[in-house]
């Protein structure tokens, strides 16, 4: 396994939906001395993939089980349906989990949506993925509640989505191995939380070496002035008189 601070490599995994391009710009700015690779994962695997040491740590989708892993909740999505164009639904800006009880429901094994019970009736199968029930949606065989981004991420030409209003939402969170909690994760954590360069929390890059310094330039000595404001003439020197 390359450790993230022996190999000066940040590997940042990632699952379906979350956009990490603006972290990432950020640690680039930062941290150019130090390369960030991206490992798209999905959302059943990254667990697995974190504790074997796959990435030094990742975007994750909640719940996910914590054992041995630390965990920062980052922020919420809304949950909407996904279903074809032209479903019952799409009358409506949004609906509500009661307004699914007559539909087949996709749940796939993916799915990290919290439902104290789940909407509508049980579809005929549990695909393995979010990827694979959007296919069946679009086949017309049922419908599907996602997190907003992923509706996004697999947008069709022949499906849509509406709000679901009281559904619960989606949380992404920041998650890496406790145990492998190196300087290179601190510096992750503090751009993920929006410190600056500066901050005292967590640790910055160190700046490069510089240039020898210029010399200091020698400025020339003004002559003093008196409380006039006018220049003061040197002992010795008589001053000049006005023509008359």
């Amino acid at each position: 396994m390359t450790d993230g601070e022996t190999g000066r490599v940040f590997r940042l995994a990632y699952v379906p939906g979350v956009t990490p391009a603006k972290w990432v710009n950020i640690w680039n700015e930062r941290m150019p001395g130090v390369p960030l690779t991206l490992v798209a994962v999905p959302a059943a695997e990254v667990v697995e993939l974190l504790r074997n040491g796959g990435a030094d740590a990742g975007f994750v989708r909640l719940p996910i089980d914590r054992d041995g892993l630390s965990v920062i909740p980052l922020y919420v999505e809304d949950t909407v349906v996904m279903v074809p164009k032209g479903h019952v639904v799409t009358a409506a800006d949004e609906v509500t989990v009661a307004d699914l009880a007559d539909d087949e429901v996709f749940h796939p094994l993916d799915d990290t949506i919290e439902w104290a019970v789940r909407p509508g009736q049980p579809a005929f199968t549990r695909p393995a993925t979010t990827a694979e029930a959007v296919e069946l949606v679009a086949s017309g065989t049922g419908i599907l509640p996602v997190p907003l981004s992923l509706a996004r991420l697999h947008h069709r030409k022949d499906l849509t989505y509406r709000p679901v209003s009281d559904a619960p939402q989606s949380q992404v969170a920041l998650s890496w191995p406790t145990d492998a909690t190196t300087d290179l994760v601190e510096d992750f954590i503090g751009i993920v939380r929006g410190r600056t360069v500066n901050s005292s929390r967590g640790r910055t890059p160190e700046a490069p070496a510089s240039s020898a310094k210029k010399p200091a330039q020698r400025q020339a000595q003004k002559p003093a002035q008196n409380g006039s404001g006018r220049r003061a003439v040197p002992a010795g020197r008589k001053k000049k008189g006005h023509r008359r």
